[in-house]
């Protein structure tokens, strides 16, 4: 799928989408152009392409241009229409189609509103899914990651990953699956079908926000530059529905793993912990990109692991400097998170589910909690280098040190390879490390 991660302009971004759309034309294919790791951030103009724009750039099919971290997308009149989308429609459970003054649709689309469109597009074939999935394990397997975590598990995907499994094409040392709660029920059912020791259904996902660029992660203060409608960005859950999302892992014996990027959101995350008080199901928070430092401590205290991917400092740079400028010295506070007693990798925390902070539910032991560094692939690249490179330096590469986002946080470089370490690492494949999927 064509990749716009080094577009650097709207421009350059019309005119791949139009020789995206001559190369299907010449294939004898339907048009249907998907583009995806779009930046808007880091384009000269800071902008998405307009409807109209990419009507004249692609007249003849859908046009859908994906942000690189999959919570905004742009696209089309025919996009718009194979999607069944409407200049202002809500779709449930936080997708928003934006509109101008004029109550006409920009194009925008954010959040559930961005997957109805991308979606749209025709299924591929059980072959070509078979094909895809082959070939990003060895891609990871190549890097030295060792265990993958796939956070939001389609329904196909175990059974997929038991095949290969079967046939001796796996890998990787193992493979954990983290379904939409909606779906954890039915697939905690069924899962004896496909699980082994190296293949198994870990847990659950839930989104408690968006992400800084698409300014839906929730904080604590207002953006500077806000959506209109939503200031300090959105909730896409709200407190009741997560405390029962943490009993029913609870309830299973399952993991809860929770996309929260914005201060706001994890403390949302914490707050449920605290109320509901889970005896059998470990927390895990996604993202945590800025803690506010009345939190920092509450992982520990909770027993809650704090799952980060550094790398996304790199690619957030131009959003934090413009949207948050007022927190960067809480976007990824990692010293802070070592320094209150969290412990590097995953070897920390994977002994089990007791009752969090030690009281609640069970009763047990206290758990130790982990800072536990992953991959984000495909939202970024798999690179590990990339996050060694944001936790040390805090900034890119050639980048000048005034550039620095909250360089007081780094860590060394040994503690961020730590970060990434996991329990039995496979023989020949690097460190050990865990990729988030």
């Amino acid at each position: 799928m064509p990749n716009l991660a080094e577009c650097p302009t709207v421009g350059a971004c019309l005119e791949a989408c139009r020789a995206e759309a001559a190369r299907q034309r010449a294939a004898g294919l339907p048009v249907f152009v998907r583009m995806k790791s779009v930046r808007v951030e880091g384009w000269t103009e800071h902008r998405w392409p307009t409807m109209a724009e990419m009507d004249a750039a692609v007249p003849d099919g859908p046009c859908v241009l994906m942000s690189f971290d999959h919570h905004a997308a742009a696209a089309n009149t025919a996009a718009f229409a194979r999607a069944g989308l409407a200049p202002g429609q809500v779709v449930p459970p936080s997708g928003v189609v934006v509109t101008d003054a004029a109550g006409q649709a920009t194009g925008l689309l954010l959040e559930h509103a961005a997957y109805a469109a991308w979606n749209a597009a025709p299924e591929p074939t059980a072959g070509e899914r078979t094909e895809r999935l082959e070939a990003a394990l060895e891609h990871l397997a190549g890097l030295g990651f060792a265990e993958v975590h796939d956070l939001l598990s389609q329904d196909w995907l175990g059974p997929a990953l038991g095949e290969l499994e079967r046939k001796g094409r796996l890998r990787l040392q193992r493979v954990r699956l983290y379904a939409p709660v909606a779906r954890l029920t039915d697939l905690w059912a069924g899962r004896r079908q496909w699980e082994s020791e190296r293949v198994s259904l870990a847990g659950g996902k839930v989104f408690a926000d968006g992400t800084l660029n698409s300014r839906t992660a929730l904080m604590i203060h207002r953006y500077c530059d806000a959506l209109p409608a939503a200031p300090r960005g959105r909730a896409m859950v709200s407190p009741a529905s997560l405390d029962e999302s943490v009993r029913l892992a609870d309830g299973l014996g399952m993991d809860l793993a929770v996309h929260a990027i914005g201060d706001g959101a994890v403390r949302m995350v914490l707050d449920s912990v605290e109320r509901v008080r889970p005896s059998r199901c470990r927390v895990r928070i996604e993202h945590a990109e800025v803690v506010d430092k009345a939190d920092v401590g509450r992982f520990v205290a909770l027993g809650v692991d704090c799952s980060v991917q550094p790398c996304h400092l790199l690619t957030d740079i131009e959003a934090l400097t413009r949207y948050v400028p007022h927190r960067l010295d809480r976007v990824l506070p990692l010293k802070e998170l070592l320094a209150s007693g969290l412990r590097p990798g995953w070897l920390a925390c994977d002994e089990g589910p007791v009752a969090a902070g030690g009281g609640g539910g069970g009763g047990g032991r206290k758990r130790e909690a982990g800072l536990v560094f992953g991959s984000d692939v495909p939202i970024v690249p798999a690179e590990p280098g990339d996050s060694l490179t944001a936790a040390v330096l805090r900034r890119r590469t050639g980048m000048a040190a005034e550039g620095a986002i909250a360089p007081e946080q780094a860590i060394t470089p040994e503690q961020a390879w730590a970060c990434f370490a996991m329990p039995g690492a496979m023989t020949g494949a690097g460190s050990g490390r865990r990729a988030g999927a």
